[in-house]
Parts: structure tokens; sequence; C-alpha cells
């Protein structure tokens, strides 16, 4: 890679980023097309609107957005796509001459990776982690992945309501009420900032009760490459249902 007076400069802004894989994948992709420009990561520990009028003065092409600003970014746009403005959440801004316009390309990449590992999901109940920005998109395709029913476990209930009160196919639950599900084995998707190098050694549920219901898991983390919650989800419960129990990591 080589940098010089016309390379553009693009990154990932969120709190905490040094755990991200994305300038590594973003440069070697970058590297690999012939286009100069360079990825970074942005760590934001507060002060987001003035990160944002900062990489637009600066020019940065295009960054992306992770937790904890999916939902903050909003306000500080031009604009957003459908998808976007659908969901509530935005992950990828583009440099415009009116400033940086909002898209979400979560919603796709969920669908697709649940696709591509064969997970179906259609007609039946599904438990997600989590009432952020990332869950706001996993329900969304969850939804295009014909799901019958989502139970939502977060720990703050209130701000869980502020998000998906008014949608009927979710029940709003707090972490430890997940005994109020009913019996049986379930698809969980992680959505929570749990199990981040920070945390690597946790889960958002450490209960062994709440992992004999999940037949297979999928975390939104992929650094660590296996998680708190993906090993209790693999190793502590094999066997329970008809097929293995497993869990995947993806990558948004």
């Amino acid at each position: 890679m080589v940098i010089d007076g016309r390379t553009r400069t693009c990154g990932l802004i969120g709190n905490p980023v040094e755990h991200t894989l994305s300038p590594l994948i973003q440069n070697a992709l970058a590297n690999e097309a012939g286009i100069n420009a360079v990825y970074v990561p942005l760590g934001v520990k507060d002060g987001l609107k003035k990160a944002i009028e900062g990489a637009y003065t600066f020019g940065f092409a295009g960054m992306n957005v992770t937790v904890p600003y999916k939902r903050d970014v909003l306000e500080l746009l031009s604009g957003v796509d459908d998808a976007a403005g659908r969901i509530g959440a935005v992950n990828t801004l583009k440099y415009t001459d009116k400033g940086y316009y909002g898209y979400n390309t979560d919603v796709t990449g969920f669908v697709r990776e649940m696709e591509e590992l064969g997970l179906s999901v259609a007609g039946e109940d599904v438990i997600v982690l989590g009432a952020g920005g990332a869950s706001l998109a996993v329900c969304e395709g969850l939804r295009q992945l014909y799901v019958d029913h989502i139970y939502m476990l977060n720990r703050s209930l209130d701000k869980a309501r502020q998000l998906y009160g008014d949608c009927s196919d979710i029940t709003l639950l707090g972490l430890d009420e997940y005994d109020k599900i009913p019996d049986g084995g379930y698809t969980c998707i992680q959505c929570t900032s749990v199990g981040l190098p920070d945390s690597a050694d946790r889960a958002a549920i450490e209960d062994e009760g709440f992992y004999s219901r999940i037949k297979a898991g999928v975390d939104l983390i992929y650094n660590p490459s296996e998680t708190a919650f993906m090993k209790r989800v693999t190793f502590q419960y094999p066997f329970n249902y008809q097929k293995d129990t497993f869990a995947y990591s993806i990558l948004f």
C-alpha cells in the first residue's frame, strides 16, 4: 500500500474499536482492487457530533458506524436510504456535498449469512439478546426470513420498550426472565456487546438453564472468534435436541 496526496481516507467510528478487523479486511480489499484508499479505526468515546464534523472537514470519503452509535448518528446526517430509515439505524456513511448520507447494510449481511449457513427460522420463534442498533437490523432480517415470533431479552426493559414497544411480533423480557419463554429448542441471535475483548470471558446471560433452550446460536461479535456465548451454546448442551447444538459468529 502506497499513501500519497491522493489517498482517500475511510474509517470505522465506534467505541470500542480496538478489537475490529475491519482495517485489515478493507485495506486488503482496496489493495487487491487497486483503489488508492486507506481505512482506519476511529475510536470515539464521546463527542460524536464533533467527530462526524471533523471527518467531513478532512474529507473522509466514507465511514462505517458500529456500537454504540448506529442510532445516535442519524440526526447528524444529510439523509438516509429507505432501509436505514425503516430500521432506524445506520452502519455506513458516504460523503456528499450536503454532508454524510447514511445506509444500512446490516440486514442484507445478516440475511445472506443465515442463508449461506443454511440456518432456517421460517415459521419458528427466535430469541434475540440485546435491544440496540444491531438488533434493529437483525429483527428486520428475521422478518425477511419469515420468523413467526421474536422473544427479545435486554438488560433495560425501558430502552427495549422505546424501540420495540409497538412491535406486535416481539415479546420484551429482561435478561433474567428467560424462563418466561415456553420450553423448546430456539435459535438465538446474540446482539449485545458483551463478549468483546474487554468482556471476553462473559456472556449476556450465564445461567445454564438458558442454554438448555438453545439449539443454534449466532453471535454478531466476530473478535474473539469464539465468544463465551458461543462456547456455552456449543459445548455445554451439545445433545439436547434432535440435532446437535451449534453456534456461529458472523461479521456485519
